[in-house]
């Protein structure tokens, strides 16, 4: 197993059908510890149940990741029940803000930026001090595939910035052993884009499947990564 006994934080894994189901899947799978954050308590125990059936250790938090101060609870917590914290995927996020940057608003761009790039800063600045203290950690930040698309004028700054914040915080945690990277990804079969794209066959072969996602972010958790940090590592399906 590539992490076991590895204990590691997701966020943004509450929804089913979602990239972050299949990971923490994938994880138990290999042996972490897991401590699954996300807004929804109810939805995070349904998560949790599949874990368990895994055979995985869990523990859920309930958050809202763009406050400060419940970040710093979940990582409390995190260290209380399993007394450090050797994985961070930041995976907290999402798309909710489609339409022509002229008719952005100021909210729109907030709620977009802070949803996206506010969490993976303020979690991974959370866990860095106990990464430092323990001589090393991984982080795993989501950023995306692709040239910027139109209409998305803030989702597409605010994943750029989760490359910017990749690379500066690779730069500062290399000294202590900190490896950090982020994966992005292509378009993803996840239920949000099955039902909102509808995609044929033919198209759908082409996308990325969660599973594959979550390989990606299970070899860049685990020491047979130990030489990559500060990259983005595309996954863009077969589609160019």
């Amino acid at each position: 197993m590539k992490l076991q006994g590895k204990v590691a934080i997701i966020t943004g894994v509450s929804r089913d059908g979602q990239i972050g189901q299949v990971v923490a899947q994938e994880f138990a799978r290999e042996g972490a510890k897991l401590v699954l954050a996300a807004r929804s308590a109810a939805n995070l125990e349904a998560r949790a149940k599949e874990v368990q059936a895994l055979a995985g250790e869990v523990l859920t938090v309930a958050a809202d990741l763009t406050q400060e101060v419940q970040v710093e609870n979940l990582v409390q917590q995190a260290k209380g029940r399993f007394g450090r914290i050797d994985i961070l995927i930041n995976l907290a996020g999402g798309l909710s803000r489609v339409k022509p940057a002229a008719e952005h608003t100021l909210e729109d761009w907030h709620t977009e930026l802070n949803n996206n790039l506010l969490t993976a800063f303020l979690c991974s600045r959370a866990v860095f001090k106990t990464m430092q203290d323990q001589g090393g950690g991984v982080i795993v930040n989501f950023a995306r595939a692709g040239l910027a698309h139109a209409r998305m004028v803030a989702y597409n700054c605010a994943k750029a910035g989760i490359e910017a914040l990749t690379r500066t915080l690779a730069i500062e945690g290399r000294k202590h052993n900190i490896r950090v990277n982020a994966v992005a990804p292509g378009l993803v079969d996840t239920k949000d884009n099955l039902d909102s794209m509808k995609p044929n066959a033919e198209d759908l072969a082409r996308w990325v499947k969660r599973e594959e996602i979550a390989k990606v972010v299970v070899f860049l958790a685990s020491d047979e990564a130990s030489g990559i940090l500060g990259q983005v590592v595309e996954v863009p399906g077969r589609l160019f």
